[in-house]
This record gives structure tokens, C-alpha cells and sequence, in this order.
């Protein structure tokens, strides 16, 4: 009960406290924040064959054994899943994706890195504006199949198996990451663990956003030192997901933001 209370708790602070563009005091948050407004006006329209992707998915009812590597999920608690469900449940609403296409188109995206496919909506939201590769990492098996369906992205490399191994070896074939989506182990340690992975990678053009940050009070946890991180100089804080800047030359702020 806890668990599903904590959500609903961490929604109404966020819910007093957001504030819109005309509250914004930093030139650059204020031209980023106007950017994504701008950019999900102007998609809507657009990417329709994901959205036609996801609701096939949606409609999809074949049953999966799904290993969670994980938190697990408030909403499904059996390792016997329906895709259906996944889809609902673990994949993130359409301005989400939206969002985090956003973010990565400003980089330079020559290297991107998803980590937690899932059934693969956000990857190919991702994968239209990946400039060079794409890597997506999944636990489940399952998953991972079910998310090279066709229309199958391109530029977009599937990678199986525990984050723990994958993750480091693909770091070490990089020199740099551009943009990250954070979207797997919702648990504190893994999380901050992956930061802490990815920050030897991440340069100043760099763009790093984490999933469900309210989520649980350990991924709340992991947002905040986070974001407290000397490499973090901006936070942005979306309620469904945090967004993080690590640029020297603007001053460190954190922002709480309307979407």
C-alpha cells in the first residue's frame, strides 16, 4: 500500500511547486523549456507509425515470462506478463517519448544510449533523431524480441542480458555518450551506479535523463544525490522523469517545471 501511496504523495508536491516558462529565470532553461513546448506542438503530427506500433502492442495479448532484473512493477506483480499490459504499464505516455526525442536531438546524438528497452516505443522515438548508434539494453528475453518487430529502427543495436556486464563493455567500445535514457533498475543503488558509469563518458554537450524519478522513495532518493552531483550543474524536474545538463559555463539550478 505504501508503495502505491508514495506516487500519488510525491505528484502533489510536485504539483505546487512546478512552475511555467514566465517563472523561469535562467536564459537557457527558459529557451529549452520554450524548445520542448515548441517541439511537441509541432510533432503532433508526426511519428505516427510509433503510435501505430504501441497500439498494436496495446492490443497485443500474447503472455511473456519477463525477467525483472529490477524493482519490479507496482502494477504487475507476476513474472507472466501480458505484452498488452507491459505496453500500459512500463512504457512511457507519448510526451514522454517526445520529451526524451527532445533531449536527444540536443546533442550532437552521435551515441546514445536507452537503458531498459522494454517493448521498444522509446526506441524508436529515440532512434529518428540518433545521428550515429544507438544501443538499447534489455533484461527480459522476451522483451528484447518483442521489441525488434517490425518496423524495426534503424541504426539501433539490441543488446541482451544483465546491465551489470553489457553496460561497462559497451562503455569501453565508446569514447563518449551524448544522450542517455536512464529507464531500467528502479532501484537506488542501480541507478546512482549508473550514473556513476556513465559520467566518465558524459562531456558538456552531454544530455543524461532518468525515468520515474518519484517512482519509489529509492529512486527519489537516487534523483536527489544525483542531481547534487558537482558534474550536474542544471536539473530539470518533469515529475515523470528528471533531465540533467553538464555544462561548466551556465550556473548550477534546479528547476521544477510544468509539463
Amino acid at each position: 500500500m505504501k508503495r502505491h501511496f508514495f506516487p500519488l504523495l510525491s505528484y502533489l508536491r510536485y504539483w505546487l511547486v512546478k512552475e511555467d516558462q514566465y517563472a523561469i529565470q535562467s536564459p537557457f532553461v527558459f529557451d529549452v523549456y520554450n524548445g520542448l513546448l515548441g517541439h511537441i506542438q509541432q510533432s503532433k503530427e508526426k511519428d505516427l507509425d510509433i503510435e501505430e506500433f504501441r497500439k498494436k502492442l496495446l492490443s497485443c495479448d500474447e503472455i511473456c515470462e519477463i525477467e525483472d532484473f529490477g524493482a519490479g512493477s507496482i502494477k504487475l506483480r507476476k513474472s507472466k506478463r501480458k505484452i498488452s499490459s507491459v505496453t500500459k504499464y512500463s512504457t512511457s505516455p507519448r510526451k514522454f517519448s517526445q520529451l526524451y526525442q527532445f533531449f536527444c536531438l540536443k546533442t550532437q546524438a552521435n551515441v546514445v544510449f536507452e537503458l531498459g528497452t522494454c517493448v521498444g516505443v522509446n526506441t524508436r522515438y529515440l532512434s529518428k533523431s540518433t545521428k550515429g548508434n544507438l544501443y538499447t539494453f534489455e533484461g527480459s528475453q522476451a522483451l528484447w524480441q518483442k521489441s525488434q518487430e517490425n518496423p524495426k529502427p534503424e541504426n539501433t543495436h539490441f543488446v541482451l542480458g544483465d546491465l551489470k556486464n553489457s553496460l561497462p563493455y559497451l562503455l569501453e567500445k565508446n569514447q563518449t555518450v551524448d544522450f542517455a535514457l536512464l529507464d531500467a533498475n528502479h532501484t537506488y543503488q542501480a541507478t546512482f551506479d549508473y550514473f556513476e558509469l556513465l559520467l566518465p563518458k558524459i562531456r558538456e554537450t552531454s544530455i543524461i535523463a532518468i525515468a520515474d524519478i518519484h517512482w519509489s522513495k529509492e529512486m527519489n532518493r537516487a534523483w536527489e544525490k544525483i542531481k547534487a552531483h558537482p558534474e550536474v550543474v542544471i536539473s530539470l524536474d518533469f515529475y515523470e522523469c528528471g533531465i540533467l545538463f553538464f555544462d561548466k559555463t551556465l550556473t548550477k539550478s534546479h528547476y521544477i517545471l510544468h509539463y
